[in-house]
Order: C-alpha cells, then structure tokens, then sequence
C-alpha cells in the first residue's frame, strides 16, 4: 500500500498548513505530545510538525501516542528513522508512566464515531474524562506551557431552536440517559476537567471545538455519515442514506481544522474556546450524499438503519457553529465542503 505522504495533493496540503503565518517559534526547540496520534487530525499534525521540521530546523519532537501500533508503525514509517519522531504505545485511559515533561500535550484520543459509541461504550469516556485526568495530571505535576482538549459540536447538544449557529457560550439540551449521551456528556466533562486543573494546578490551556471533520486521514473504522458515503462511492456502490437527511451540520476539511488547532495552540487565549467552522462548510446531509454520489458516479438510495446504528446516531436535527472567535486570531477556511470532499475523494482514489 502507498504511504500517504507519496500523494501530490496530500503533500500540498501539508505544504499549506506548514507554511501559515503563525508564530512557529513558540514550538522552536520544544517537544509535542499528540494523544490519538494515528486518528483523522492527530496523524495530519504529526506530519505537518514533521514537515516544519525538515524545512525550518525548527527541532520540535514530536511523541505520537496511539493504542494501535502496528497500524501506526505503517502510517508513520517515513519517521521511523527520524530523532525528532518517536511512537508511543499506549492507552491514555490507564496511568501515563512517562517520566518525562513535554512543552506541549495536544489531547486528541476519543471515539469519534456513532458505532464505537454504541459498541465501547465505556472507552469512549474513559479515553473523554479518566483519559484527560490521566494527561493534566502529568502536565500539572512536570509542567506544560499549552495543553490543548479537542472538544466537540457534540457539546452544544439539541439546539433549542433560538438560533442558527452556535456561539462558544451556546448550551443545548443532552438527554444523559441514552448510551449515546456518554460522547458530549465526557467531553463537556473533559472542558470542566481543564478548568479546575487549570484553578487548582495551574495548568494553561485551550480548547478548539472542532465540527465533523473529514479527510484522506480518515480510519478504516469510523462509521461518521460522510465517512460511509465516502468509502461506499469509491468502492463504485450507491451511498446509502438512512434518514431523509434534513440534518444541518457544519463540516471542515483536515487541512482546515488542523490550521485551527494549531492557530489555538500558538494564538489563543489562556483558558480561551474556539469553535473550528466556517458556514461556507455547512450543508444538509442529503445534499451531502449527493455531492458525494455526483462526484463519483453514483447514486443515493435510502435504507433504514439497525439497532446497533441508530443507537450511535445524533438526534441533533441543527448544528451549526460560529466560528467568527476563531476568526479574530486570523485563521481562515480554505476549503469549502465541495472543494474538500472533491479533494479528499481524490486523494483517497489514488
């Protein structure tokens, strides 16, 4: 199989983010942990980090920790050999025994997708909520100049139909008690989890919420509607729909949320959230599928979804966000979500 990084438009978008006019001194002769380092962003950052590596010098290491190593080992052998890159092992859930301080602890570890919700349950807040203790607790106690918790839309919950987008001080309604719940109720935990840490131990950090974000670097496993419509049209079968698709959500594209994070990482403010949208990436699931259908050739059927499915589904009919705080730092979307999906489908095809 080709390693990802032979791919031009995966190279260019690397390039891209590597190049943004954000002060990169700060990660200058610094090291980086990345939790959740094989998933959709984690594996992008790394190798934006590593990029800025080899073409400024800027001697940042990078730790990649991740549960799956020998998925991991493959993605990330170009490094295998690099001082600046080492592959960590590891579940964040059980105690960090790493006795070592790190500059930079960016916590991006989580089920992410409705079937792990429904299936694993339990990890999915654990990795949320004992997975964050376990990461503050090494910052507070060997120091840590940012630690940054990728949140989520998810924490926003039902919108209650007073508005369109979601600003950061937004707070919708969570029913706890469906199995479903333990995704945005552990990482609302998560958010409060920095806070105290932050009260208590004096541990900076910030929180870029993130939207349903998309990419060449998505997993095999995840089972997010775009990624099922994706894989599904590229294997030359028809995306299946399994709702009307009225669903309003807010998308971005990995290269665009990557630039967020990194932008909250290096500009934000101490304590500050952001939410990583731009409207220009909003769009109703069905016109979503069609999007993607038309792209490759295909077609959208309807089917109704099983048990195991439904139960992982969002009930969230509307989740925009309002991504003008973020804005206010400088960041920009480059990607709307038909040039984003026209690309990740050509990158995936390769």
């Amino acid at each position: 199989m080709r390693n990802l990084l032979d791919n031009i438009l995966y190279k260019e978008d690397i390039d891209y983010v590597a190049k943004l006019n954000l002060p990169w001194e700060k990660l200058q002769n610094t090291n980086v942990m990345i939790t959740g380092a094989y998933g959709l962003l984690g594996s992008f950052l790394a190798d934006v980090l590593m990029r800025k590596n080899e073409e400024t010098g800027m001697n940042c290491s990078v730790y990649a920790i991740g549960r799956n190593s020998a998925a991991a080992e493959e993605r990330f052998a170009p490094y295998k050999k690099k001082e600046l890159f080492s592959l960590i092992t590891h579940d964040i859930s059980q105690p960090l025994r790493i006795e070592k301080g790190f500059d930079y602890i960016i916590h991006l570890a989580s089920n992410t997708h409705p079937l792990a919700y429904s299936t694993h349950p339990v990890s999915t807040i654990t990795a949320n909520v004992i997975g964050t203790n376990n990461l503050l607790g090494h910052a507070a106690e060997y120091g840590c100049r940012r630690f940054i918790f990728a949140s989520s839309n998810e924490v926003y919950g039902e919108n209650r139909g007073d508005t369109e987008l979601f600003d950061e001080k937004y707070c919708g309604y969570i029913d706890c008690n469906t199995l479903r719940a333990g995704y945005p109720e552990s990482k609302r935990c998560g958010e409060a989890l920095c806070w105290a840490y932050m009260r208590e131990c004096g541990v900076e950090f910030a929180i870029p919420r993130f939207t349903r974000s998309y990419g060449p670097t998505l997993l095999q496993s995840d089972t997010k509607a775009m990624s099922q419509f994706i894989r599904k049209a590229l294997s030359g079968e028809d995306i299946v729909l399994k709702s009307e698709g009225n669903q309003y959500y807010s998308y971005s594209y990995v290269a665009d949320a990557v630039s967020g994070l990194l932008t909250v990482l290096l500009k934000g403010e101490t304590g500050g959230v952001y939410n990583v949208a731009d409207g220009k990436s909003d769009i109703r699931l069905k016109d979503l599928a069609v999007l993607i259908a038309g792209i490759c050739g295909r077609k959208v059927v309807y089917e109704v979804p099983d048990s195991a499915e439904k139960t992982g589904y969002s009930t969230a009919t509307k989740a925009r966000l309002d991504g003008s705080r973020l804005k206010k730092l400088g960041w920009e979307m480059k990607y709307n979500i038909k040039a984003g999906v026209e690309r990740t489908i050509a990158i995936m095809s390769d």
